[in-house]
Parts: structure tokens; sequence; C-alpha cells
């Protein structure tokens, strides 16, 4: 007979009880801030929901509506090539520069990595703002090389122009994404165990073929982490669309999150604007599925 069953299973329990009080209060504001909203963003998406009136049921008309809606497919369509373009971009930089930066060691290591990890922590205002003077139609610094050099012939209203702004919003959402990336590439460099690759370079394997056959295994989850997060920051694009362009110009910058703000906030459609998010919602879920699939098939 085991008598020191009853005093574990009490100690279980005192230790159980001690984790969830600890967990309560983390848990009470998950379940009112991110459950809660979820699910009254799913309920009202079936309503036609506005103010100074009742709820009408009107049941998956919002969803029909949406892709009717020649606005939200263009933001879609939009928030599509920003993913296609900065998130194979974003990780293919981050991983070049961080494979640099790791050879460097020491602090010059350290240095590189608060350089390139400093707009993430900057406030997304600040940085908009230094952007926007860049690009600026008139004595931003982008119109000013380029006609003091002879690549322009005249001044470019860069974010006015539905020719360029939408690669100039990729192009700022490239610079702020990167610092994440390069400072957990640089982590999980340090710790791919460096005797498999000392012993590799000693059979006559080269750099590449070091890094392929035995770094990037290492590194895949990372490089998994990091795909995803990328993927849904890339959708989820919507303060310098507010700040730079507002959508703006003739629609041409849309993206799904700052058409669900002008429809909910503005227009003040909370259900369609829920439909919207249900449906951002689900391509994430789905895109995420896909790369963990993939990542483990490799």
């Amino acid at each position: 007979m085991n008598t020191k069953n009853p005093m574990s299973k009490a100690l279980i329990r005192r230790e159980t009880i001690a984790g969830y009080a600890f967990m309560a209060p983390s848990l009470i504001f998950f379940l009112g801030f991110v459950i809660y909203p979820m699910i009254q963003c799913v309920f009202t998406s079936f309503f036609d929901s506005t103010m100074n009136r009742e709820d009408i049921f009107i049941g998956f008309s919002n969803y029909g509506e949406l892709f009717q809606d020649s606005i939200f497919m263009g933001a879609l369509w939009n928030t599509v090539i920003i993913v296609i373009v900065s998130v194979p971009v974003t990780c293919i930089f981050s991983l070049w520069v961080s494979s640099v930066i790791y050879d460097l060691k020491g602090p010059l290591c350290s240095a590189f990595r608060c350089i390139f990890y400093l707009p993430v922590v900057t406030g997304s205002v600040a940085v908009t703002v230094v952007w926007k003077w860049m690009f600026n139609n008139y004595y931003g610094i982008f119109n000013y090389i380029g006609t003091k050099t002879g690549m322009l012939e005249q001044n470019i209203n860069w974010l006015g122009d539905e020719r360029y702004a939408l690669g100039c919003i990729i192009l700022i959402l490239l610079t702020t994404s990167v610092g994440q990336p390069i400072v957990l590439y640089v982590s999980a460099l340090n710790n791919v165990d460096q005797s498999l690759v000392e012993a590799a370079e000693v059979d006559g394997a080269t750099r590449f073929q070091c890094f392929w056959k035995i770094k990037w295994p290492q590194i895949m989850p990372t490089t998994l982490y990091i795909l995803v997060i990328t993927t849904i920051n890339s959708f989820q694009c919507f303060a310098l669309i507010q700040l730079l362009t507002s959508g703006g110009p003739n629609h041409s910058t849309d993206t799904i999150m700052y058409y669900i703000y002008y429809n909910a906030f503005k227009l003040y459609r909370y259900g369609y604007g829920n439909a919207m998010g249900v449906i951002l919602a689900i391509i994430i879920a789905l895109l995420s599925a896909v790369q963990f699939k993939m990542a483990r098939t490799e």
C-alpha cells in the first residue's frame, strides 16, 4: 500500500489550483479581449449592424455582397500582392543579413542587430512621418536625388500616383519587417551544432553545402515561425495605409484591414466589416496551415 499517494494527490491539487490562480488574470484578459470579440465578430457578421437602430438579421448577405464589391476585391488583390512580395523578400533578405552578421561575432554583431532592430521598436507614426517626408513630391529626398542625378526628369508624386503608391508601401513595410527575423535568425544560427559544420568542412564540404545540408534543417523551426508571423503581419497591414495614403489614390493602396476600418468606423457598417474580418481570418488560417504542412514535409 502506497501511503504517500493521498499526500501526492493533495500536493498536485494545490499546485494545480495555484497554477490556475496565477493564470487567471491573463486568462480573463484573453477570454474578454480575444475570444469574446472573435465570437461577437462572427455573430455580428450575419446582421445588418449599424448605429442608432437595432441589428437586423440578414444571414449570409454580407458575405454575398463582399464578393460583388469591386473595392473589396481590389483590396484583397492588393493585400495578396503585399504578401507575395514582402514575405519571401523579408525571409530571404533577413536570412542573408543574419548570416553575414553572425560571422562578425562580438560587439560588431550586437551593433548591427541593434541597427536592424531599431525600426521595430521605433513608433510606427515616427517611421511613417520620416518616409512620408522622403517620398514628398516637392522636397522629398528621392525626388531631390533623382532630379539632381538625372535619373528623373521631373518630380514624381510617389504616394499620389497609382503606378508607384503600392510599391512605396511595400518598400516601407519591408524596412520595418526585417528587424525581428534578423534577430531570430542570428539566435538560431548560434544554436546550430558547430561540430557538424566543422566535420563537414574537414570532409571538403563547401560553404553553401554546409548551410543547406546542416544549418538550414536546424533553423527550419525558426523559419516556419518567421514565415507565419510575417504572413500575418503583411495581411494586417493597416497603419502605413492609414497614415500615408488612406487607401488612395483611387483605392489603389486599399488593403483588407484598411477597408474593414473604413466600413466599420467611417461608414458604421459593423456587420459588413466583421464579415470581412471573418474572411481575412479564414485566409490567414489556411495559409498558416499550408506553411506548417510544407515545413513538416521538408
